[in-house]
């Protein structure tokens, strides 16, 4: 490490020791104008033995702890470091050099369990539904919904699930350690759009290292580091796959695709259908998309939005286009009738109207009409009659066995 680094990190440490609570938010608003800052805190985290590690991780978590949302976004920029720092540091089983970040990594994740009353959090989750869009899909390009009874009774209703409360953890152990690491990327994910480009940087270096570290990739990856096999979980790389997302679309397009590559890799090593659905979800809404290079401006997540299509197509078979295409069939364009068409009843050819559910269909009606005679009666009684062919007996004037009253 540089000295100049090196004087960068002391004086950041001497200064906020001195400052009153009125000036704290004044401070965290000028930290973004310390351009040296964030590289030397990055260089003294990745230097395992270094001097200024474990007053850096105190003073990160004092950021944290103050509540200001600034401060607090400041500390969450360094987790994908920190988190690959305490992995490495365990995989090589030596735990004298990740003290300090297994503290600061399960301070936060305690501050973060629990509310301003100190009682425990539980978070709740929307499941996402197929007729609303989301980041992910667009109703209309998986065609048009049926608009069936139960699909009627449940739209506009979601389902929520509930995570919590988490325990608060006082060490990590093989048993709890992803569960905690999971949690903290939550909240790193909750926070995507305020992460500097060199967070994002970070977050798919460590997927990367993460998935191939003990695999052959490695090899192709060419990365020297560990060589010891890394423990993961469905939920962890799920976690990492958001954040990938959001790297890709805000202009880490080789690191983020990469580290996508990577997760599936290790996704289908493992058999975790979890992170396969997801990321080969977002692995096929940007393929072909064309991703901006700038890191600039605003941060969000490309989407493709299709033009919205009617919620019924126009050639859906409903009960009017069935009677509108009996009358294409049955009747020629010539022989149309112009003004309103009187309304047809039919009877037998007693003279007696048709019971309901009863069908007078003779050999010789049938013959003199040319055609089947459809009668029925709906629930209430009220007689429906549908004739396929008598509009164009009545132009011909061609009598029928029945009489036809109008």
């Amino acid at each position: 490490m540089l000295a100049m680094d090196h004087g960068v990190v002391e004086e950041w440490l001497s200064e906020f020791k001195t400052l009153p609570e009125t000036a704290v938010s004044s401070y965290a608003a000028s930290l973004k104008d310390k351009g040296s800052l964030v590289p030397a805190l990055y260089k003294v985290i990745r230097e395992n033995y270094s001097d200024l590690l474990e007053p850096v991780c105190h003073q990160l978590f004092e950021f944290y702890r103050s509540g200001e949302p600034r401060l607090q976004r400041f500390t969450l920029q360094f987790l994908p470091e920190l988190v690959w720092s305490y992995l490495s540091v365990t995989a090589a089983r030596d735990p004298h050099c990740s003290g300090c970040i297994e503290a600061l990594l399960l301070g936060i994740y305690n501050l973060e369990i629990v509310d301003k009353d100190g009682q425990s959090k539980l978070l709740s989750f929307t499941i996402p539904s197929l007729s609303k869009p989301s980041i992910y899909h667009e109703p209309s390009s998986i065609g048009s919904l049926a608009l069936t009874e139960g699909a009627l009774a449940n739209h506009g209703l979601s389902r929520v699930v509930y995570s919590g409360p988490h325990l608060q953890r006082e060490t990590f152990t093989a048993q709890n350690r992803f569960e905690v690491l999971t949690f903290l990327l939550l909240c790193y994910n909750a926070s995507l759009s305020y992460m500097s480009s060199s967070s994002l940087q970070s977050l798919c270096q460590l997927s990367s290292r993460v998935c191939i570290c003990g695999y052959p990739r490695q090899q192709v990856r060419r990365y020297k580091g560990i060589s010891s096999r890394l423990m993961v979980t469905s939920e962890f790389l799920v976690q990492l796959i958001t954040g990938i997302h959001f790297a890709l679309c805000n202009g880490e397009v080789e690191l983020g695709s990469r580290a996508l590559d990577d997760v599936l890799y290790r996704a289908q090593l493992d058999l975790f259908p979890e992170a396969l659905l997801v990321g080969n979800a977002i692995k096929s809404s940007l393929h072909g998309a064309a991703l901006k290079a700038n890191k600039e401006g605003t941060r969000s997540i490309q989407v493709e939005i299709t033009p919205t299509a009617p919620r019924i197509s126009r050639n859906a078979v409903t009960s009017l286009s069935i009677r509108g295409h009996r009358w294409k069939r049955h009747v020629s364009p010539d022989s149309c009738v112009t003004g309103p068409i009187p309304e047809i009843s039919v009877t037998g050819a007693s003279g007696e109207r048709l019971l309901n559910g009863e069908a007078l269909r003779s050999k010789t009606e049938g013959e003199a009409l040319g055609g089947a005679t459809e009668v029925g009666v709906d629930p209430r009684g009220q007689e429906v009659r549908r004739q396929k062919s008598v509009r164009r007996h009545l132009e011909d004037g061609t009598p029928s066995a029945g009489r036809v009253q109008f």
